[in-house]
C-alpha cells in the first residue's frame, strides 16, 4: 500500500492544481473608476477629440459556464483611445480567466460556451476580480468595430463563464 501513496499524492497534487477549487469560495471585489484617458508612452498628437468619455456599444452580460451578470461597455476616451467597462460584474472566480474582446455571436446555454475562441479575438488582460466594475485598456492598433462581443474566457479549459454582445449605444 506504500508503493501507491507517491503517485496518489502526486495526482492530487496535480488535480489542486489544475482545478484550484478553493477559487470557487475566493472573491476578488475591484472598483476602479473610469480612467480620463489611457497611459501613452508618447506625446499625443494634437487632434479634435470628444471632450468626455462616450459609450460607444454596450451589452448585459450572460451566463455560461458559471452564474455571471453585469454591464460591459466599450468607451471612446477624451484622448482617443478607447477600453472597455466591466460594471456590477459577478460571476465565479476561477483559474486563468482572461477578458476577450471578439467576433463571436453570443449564444445562450451550453452553445456558447466554446464559441469565442472559434474565429477573431483579442485578449485585453487576466480578469482583475471577479466582482466589481473595471476597466481594460484596448490596444491602439486594434479596431473595435471589428469585435461585437465579450466574453470572460477560461483559458485553462476553454470556456466562457460569461458574455456580452455589444450593440451601439
Amino acid at each position: 500500500m506504500a508503493f501507491l501513496a507517491l503517485p496518489a499524492a502526486l495526482l492530487l497534487g496535480f488535480g489542486l492544481y489544475w482545478f484550484q477549487p478553493w477559487k470557487l469560495w475566493q472573491d476578488a471585489t475591484v472598483h476602479e473608476s473610469l480612467p480620463a484617458a489611457a497611459p501613452s508612452a508618447a506625446a499625443p498628437a494634437p487632434t479634435r477629440s470628444p471632450a468626455a468619455p462616450r459609450t460607444l456599444a454596450q451589452g448585459t452580460l450572460i451566463s455560461h459556464e458559471h452564474t455571471t451578470t453585469g454591464t460591459a461597455k466599450l468607451i471612446r476616451l477624451p484622448d482617443g483611445s478607447h477600453t472597455l467597462r466591466l460594471e456590477n460584474l459577478d460571476t465565479s472566480n476561477g483559474p486563468d480567466l482572461r477578458v476577450w474582446l471578439t467576433d463571436a455571436p453570443v449564444k445562450e446555454g451550453t452553445a456558447g460556451w466554446r464559441v469565442f475562441d472559434d474565429g477573431k479575438y483579442v485578449s485585453l488582460g487576466k480578469l482583475k476580480g471577479n466582482k466589481g466594475d473595471q476597466n481594460y485598456a484596448i490596444p491602439a492598433d486594434v479596431n473595435p468595430s471589428d469585435y461585437g462581443s465579450i466574453t470572460i474566457w477560461c483559458d485553462r479549459f476553454d470556456v466562457s463563464f460569461g458574455a456580452a454582445a455589444l450593440t451601439s449605444a
